[in-house]
């Protein structure tokens, strides 16, 4: 007899009711209606984004006299661009406006609490223009609520 707080590790359900679903013809799997509808409808919403792209990059190089090679690089271009960054001097700038909007402050009110740590206006401009040095380590941690080890692994793009 097994204790109440052993699972089993094969399980039947007979009354769940899975559907199949499909890409380009081929079954992928089986998942409960309400899943696999949702999980069509952000694929299918990202394909239609990304021929939207496409076109628009169409017709941005087909304005500009150039070729249908140029029309993916174009896109690639605009994708990376799109992409949040992970780690570097984008990626501490990226927090830095996420840190803004959770204090809800404007842009004038957050210098002055980056000032108030000090991390002056000037400082922070050089940031944006992808500048860092190592003066900017220790306010910058404090402002943004983390230790000077979390920064820097976001810098060096060691943490994930």
């Amino acid at each position: 007899m097994p204790l109440p707080d052993d699972t089993p590790a094969w399980e039947i359900r007979p009354n769940d009711a899975l559907v199949p679903l499909h890409y380009d013809d081929e079954l992928v799997g089986f998942l409960k209606p309400d899943i696999a509808i949702r999980i069509a409808d952000i694929l299918n919403e990202e394909y239609r984004a990304r021929r939207a792209l496409r076109l628009a990059c169409y017709d941005l190089v087909s304005r500009a006299g150039g070729g249908n090679s140029e029309i993916e690089e174009l896109v690639n271009k605009y994708l990376a661009r799109a992409t949040q960054p992970r780690s570097g001097v984008g990626a501490i700038a990226r927090w830095l406006k996420q840190r803004q909007t959770e204090l809800g402050v404007t842009d004038a009110e957050f210098e002055r609490f980056c000032d108030s740590y000090r991390l002056p206006k000037e400082k922070l401009e050089a940031l944006s223009m992808g500048d860092i040095d190592g003066s900017m380590l220790v306010p910058l941690a404090r402002v943004l609520g983390c230790s000077i080890q979390d920064l820097m692994e976001v810098l060096d793009g060691s943490r994930r």
